[in-house]
C-alpha cells in the first residue's frame, strides 16, 4: 500500500484501485462505522461517491476501504487555473444544488446534531439558549447535507465526472445550513473573496435570501467551535455573537 495522505490519527493509503483509510485509538469505533454507514446509505442515491468495499483492521487501526477515485480535486483545479475560477465556482454550487434535493432517510438530522453541539459549546448558558431557539426557527427540511462540501472534498475524473468524498459528517436538513457551512469553511481558510462570490451565487441559483443563510451562521460557527482548535476561537465567537438576537 501507498501513503498518500496523513492528517491527526488518519492515514490515507492507496491498494490499488482502492482507498485505504486507517484510524488511530482516538477514534471510538462507534465514530468509524457510523462514517461508513453514512456513506453507504449516500451510495443509494444517483450521486456519484466512491462506494464502500469494507470495513476491516490494518495493522490493529480499525480501517474502512473504498473506491480509489483517479482524479483531480476541484480546490487543485482552481489553484492551477484561477482565471477558470468563476467556471469552476458554478460547477461547485451546481452540484451542491443537486446534492441537495436527495433524500436520505436513514441519515441522523442535522437540527439534532446542531443541536448537541451548541450544548457542548462553550459559550454562556444565554448565549446557548438563543443560539437553540434560532436553530429551532429554521424551517424543518430533509435534504441531504455533506456537512464538510468545499471543492478539496469534490474529486473529478479525466472524463470530467464529479464525485463527491468524505461522507463522515452527512446528515439530512436544512440545504442552506450546509451551504452556511461551506461559507464558513471558505472564511476559516482566509479566502474571503471566495467565500463571498460563493455565498451570492448559491443564493441567486437558490432564490434564497443572504440574510436567510445569515442568521444560520451563528449556529454553523458554535458547532464548529466544538471542534476545539485555538486558532478558531476568536473568529468564530465573533460570529456567534454578530447578530442581533430577535
Amino acid at each position: 500500500m501507498e501513503l498518500i495522505h496523513e492528517s491527526a490519527g488518519k492515514k490515507l493509503y492507496r491498494d490499488g484501485d482502492k482507498l485505504v483509510k486507517t484510524f488511530d485509538e482516538s477514534y471510538s469505533k462507534a465514530g468509524i462505522l457510523n462514517e461508513a454507514l453514512n456513506q453507504a446509505r449516500v451510495e443509494e442515491t444517483g450521486l456519484n461517491i466512491p462506494k464502500v468495499r469494507a470495513v476491516t483492521v490494518v495493522d490493529g487501526r480499525w480501517a474502512l476501504i473504498w473506491d480509489f477515485i483517479e482524479g483531480e480535486t476541484l480546490e487543485s483545479l482552481m489553484q492551477k487555473h484561477p482565471e477558470k475560477e468563476d467556471e469552476y465556482l458554478n460547477f461547485f454550487v451546481d452540484l451542491q444544488i443537486r446534492m441537495s434535493k436527495e433524500k436520505v432517510p436513514l441519515l441522523g438530522h442535522l437540527r439534532d446534531k446542531m443541536h448537541a453541539k451548541i450544548s457542548a459549546s462553550a459559550y454562556p448558558a444565554t448565549v446557548r439558549y438563543d443560539l437553540h431557539m434560532r436553530l429551532d426557527g429554521l424551517p424543518r427540511h430533509v435534504k441531504l447535507c455533506h456537512g464538510d462540501f468545499q471543492p478539496s472534498n469534490v474529486i473529478i475524473t479525466k472524463d470530467g465526472t464529479p464525485f463527491i468524498i468524505d461522507w463522515s459528517h452527512a446528515t439530512q436538513g436544512n440545504g442552506s445550513a450546509d451551504a452556511a457551512r461551506t461559507y464558513l469553511i471558505f472564511k476559516l481558510q482566509g479566502k474571503d473573496a471566495l467565500a463571498e462570490k460563493y455565498l451570492n451565487l448559491f443564493c441567486t441559483k437558490t432564490d434564497t435570501a443572504i440574510q436567510y443563510v445569515q442568521r444560520i451562521l451563528p449556529i454553523v460557527a458554535a458547532s464548529q467551535s466544538v471542534k476545539g482548535k485555538p486558532e478558531e476561537q476568536e473568529f468564530l465567537a465573533k460570529w456567534v455573537n454578530v447578530c442581533d438576537w430577535q
